[in-house]
């Protein structure tokens, strides 16, 4: 499927996807693990940090759990019109991760749940790239890791159809290294539709700034 073709798939399914995912379960608990480090970062210092959430969808499952003034980015407006209820303070942007509509060195950290393995697999190491552009040094990462290697689209999915592609467990992890990120740490958790599923945790090389300015 092309950019396109993926983009409305989510649009005809993003409802269907909201419905039925669990906004509760230990995928989630790890934004808490994310908040508490990013409040280490920060030494007690004024302001939220500045988090953005890749393939933000409804909101309920990632954004909604993340520090006020967070920012959640997605290729569907329908789903993006689902956020906006579910979180009204969010600032919701329409667009791709392989080409984030965002300055250089502007999030203290990234999320992405469910949502790279959207892209095809020869763009992932694009989309990692541009999750190092847009964090600042020091930058933290919280996102779903494939477990296999696989290219498909699945009929019915949703009551629609979705295309996934990754290129395996540890090509991801070395794509993730050579885009600058550092200190991987994996962990396995319940995924909204009740599987278990493997996280990466990474820092992006660098030291944090601590003369961090407001969004």
């Amino acid at each position: 499927m092309d950019r396109n073709a993926v983009r409305r798939a989510w649009d005809a399914v993003a409802e269907t996807y909201a419905a039925r995912r669990d906004p509760d379960g230990s995928d989630a608990a790890l934004i808490d693990d994310l908040c508490d480090a990013l409040a280490d970062d920060s030494g007690g210092g004024d302001g939220d940090p500045l988090v953005l959430d890749v393939g933000c969808g409804d909101g309920a499952r990632t954004l909604a759990n993340l520090p006020p003034g967070s920012v959640g980015l997605d290729v569907s407006r329908r789903g993006l019109e689902l956020a906006a209820d579910t979180v009204p303070d969010a600032r919701l942007v329409h667009g791709e991760m392989s080409a984030l509509p965002f300055a250089a060195d502007r999030f203290d950290a990234i999320t992405a749940y469910h949502a790279v393995f959207h892209v095809e697999r020869e763009r992932h190491p694009a989309v990692y790239a541009e999750f190092a552009r847009a964090l600042r040094p020091g930058g933290r990462l919280l996102m779903t890791l494939p477990s296999g290697r696989f290219e498909t689209v699945r009929r019915g999915w949703m009551g629609g159809e979705m295309f996934f592609s990754a290129p395996g467990r540890e090509r991801t992890l070395d794509q993730l290294r050579a885009a600058g990120f550092a200190d991987v740490e994996t962990r396995t958790a319940t995924d909204p539709l009740g599987s278990s599923t493997e996280f990466a945790l990474a820092t992006l090389a660098g030291e944090p700034d601590e003369t961090r300015t407001a969004p």
